[in-house]
């Protein structure tokens, strides 16, 4: 007789199958596309085999892992963690709208409601391949290598549901199974956010030492380092001393300076450094490339979304995809350094000119060089606004997605050849930036902050101005939240950027703005800003997420829900 069983926490489902994850609950039946418990114990290769698969996640619900089964965030799928926030808005929804409208329930929790049961459930597979390390026939060496990769893993779930949820439930090394009493409250206590920081800190702190400087060729491309995991610790502190985790308090200058340790460490390497081909040409580079810390890599054989064809101008029949915030584009400095105006008559008439270079690697505007010819998004008769092909892709927003696009790849009939590039979980852009901000807040803007803002700034395709000396601490934070905003655009850090700053009453409640652009008889363009997604809005309660209803359901109401969503 088959049993259909609901298991509180979806991250406790019991399955360990290779490749892909359980899609049922009908577990009194043995798949053929999996493989037993008793075959991968009894198998060194199965194994490491199954170690290695926990990089990977499961595919549960629509749009998620398109082309192969999603990593550790949704990465490159169709909306982008960047349409939950000022950057951008996806075209076509896709469960996004509910959380820029500020319509988060926990009943409706959009698209970020497979994050609390994704990594549980990778957590609950990491504790079963720990304990049952010891009944492996491997030599100490292999053992000891794969448990600090699944102490990696595990952190990096933990370090998801602690920025997503706050306080959450500490499996410690538990494996539950069928027919273990879930009805014990202590199964859903939730611990403090100080105390699941420390325990994620800690369990790095523990794997550093055993992890490897680097990877061993490209066969392992895509498994923890060293690098990887003093990265991901480094964030976690960087965290800690964040108001958002401080009951709003940024005033704790020993746990910045803890945050600016970590990543000093890191910077002291001396194996990382700025890519220096292009700031585009980063993210469109095969393989691992210096300022690579970690990331998922996808080849022809394991491709992701293809980002042509889903982000394109509706022009090139294209889907239009996240298309970019007027805001963003307000926020690239001109090529002087100097902010970007609209009441500076030079800007207004040529307002995508002389700007940051990394605009022009990041976003589609009107007039960019693409594809052999310029984006028309004017009216009327541009071939990229409502009034060319595709209509009803037309970006709502005027502008389009650039950053992570090879035009080498089609838009059009893309399946068996785009989805490539690799989505970088950590850059050494990101650990110069994050010191900077430790550095600034725990002894104020000294020389090795301003060099490090400066490097990014002055590499080679950027070539930017260096900031000017004499800043402020509140000036310099200023500027280093300015710069984070544009060099990380896209990269899933902005959503958790303005929450941990406590700054997301402010700039999420600003309109979603887009541009309408005229084109008159004697060829010039007139500009006015247009509303891009209706209802903007985020209440207090949105700093966290809520716990899907169902999880509670689950728990026979003993797991708490987060404040606000009762």
């Amino acid at each position: 007789m088959k049993k259909n069983i609901t298991y509180p926490l979806l991250g406790l489902l019991i399955c360990s199958n290779i490749l892909v994850g359980c899609k049922d609950d009908f577990l009194d039946i043995v798949p053929t596309d999996r493989i037993s418990d008793a075959s991968i114990l009894a198998d060194s290769s199965l194994f490491e085999a199954f170690v290695i698969n926990r990089y990977l996640g499961v595919r549960l619900t629509d749009k998620e892992g398109d082309g192969s089964v999603p990593g550790f965030g949704r990465g490159f799928e169709y909306a982008l963690w960047g349409s939950l926030t000022d950057e951008s808005v996806y075209n076509n929804d896709d469960e996004t709208w509910v959380i820029q409208q500020g319509q988060l329930s926990p009943e409706n929790t959009g698209i970020a409601g497979t994050l609390w049961g994704r990594s549980y459930r990778s957590i609950r597979e990491c504790n079963y391949a720990l304990t049952n390390m010891p009944d492996v026939e491997m030599s100490d060496f292999g053992k000891e290598r794969l448990t600090a990769e699944l102490r990696f893993i595990r952190a990096f779930r933990y370090h998801d549901l602690i920025r997503n949820y706050g306080e959450v439930v500490l499996m410690h090394d538990q494996v539950y199974e069928l027919g273990d009493d879930f009805t014990d409250p202590a199964l859903f206590q939730k611990i403090s956010i100080e105390d699941g920081l420390a325990y994620a800190i800690g369990e790095l702190d523990a794997v550093i030492p055993v992890l490897p400087l680097q990877n061993d060729g490209s066969w392992q491309e895509g498994r923890a380092t060293r690098g990887a995991a003093m990265a991901l610790r480094a964030r976690l502190l960087l965290y800690a001393a964040s108001p958002l985790f401080n009951d709003g308090n940024a005033n704790d200058q020993q746990k910045w300076t803890a945050a600016a340790e970590a990543y000093r460490e890191i910077m002291e390497l001396g194996i990382y450094s700025l890519y220096q081909d292009g700031y585009g040409e980063m993210f469109l580079t095969p393989g691992s490339h210096e300022e690579v810390i970690f990331a998922r890599f996808y080849n022809i054989n394991e491709r992701h979304t293809a980002l042509e064809i889903a982000n394109g101008p509706n022009g090139y029949d294209g889907w239009g995809g996240n298309v970019p915030l007027q805001t963003l584009v307000d926020d690239y400095e001109m090529m002087d350094g100097s902010s970007f105006d609209w009441d500076n008559p030079e800007h207004a008439a040529a307002p995508y000119e002389n700007r940051d270079p990394r605009f022009y690697e990041t976003i589609l505007f009107n007039g960019a060089p693409y594809r052999g010819r310029a984006v028309e998004t004017f009216l009327p008769g541009g071939r990229d606004s409502q009034e060319g092909p595709s209509n009803w892709n037309t970006s709502r927003s005027g502008y389009y997605l650039r950053k992570f696009i090879d035009e080498t790849l089609p838009i059009q009939n893309p399946w068996e050849v785009a989805g490539t590039q690799n989505w970088i979980y950590f850059r050494y852009a990101e650990v110069l930036l994050s010191y900077a901000e430790a550095q600034n807040e725990a002894v104020g803007p000294d020389a090795t902050v301003y060099d490090a803002i400066n490097a990014i700034r002055t590499r080679n395709g950027v070539n930017m101005p260096e900031l000017p000396a004499g800043l402020s601490q509140g000036e310099m934070r200023e500027r280093i939240r300015q710069e984070r905003r544009i060099e990380l655009a896209f990269e899933e850090h902005r959503y958790y950027d303005v929450r941990r700053w406590m700054i997301a009453m402010e700039v999420e409640n600003q309109p979603a703005l887009g541009i309408d652009i005229r084109r008159n008889e004697d060829g010039d363009f007139t500009y006015d800003f247009k509303t891009a997604l209706e209802g903007k809005s985020f209440q207090e309660r949105h700093y966290w997420l809520p716990i899907p209803r169902d999880e509670i359901l689950a728990s026979d109401n003993q797991l708490e829900q987060n404040p606000g969503y009762n």
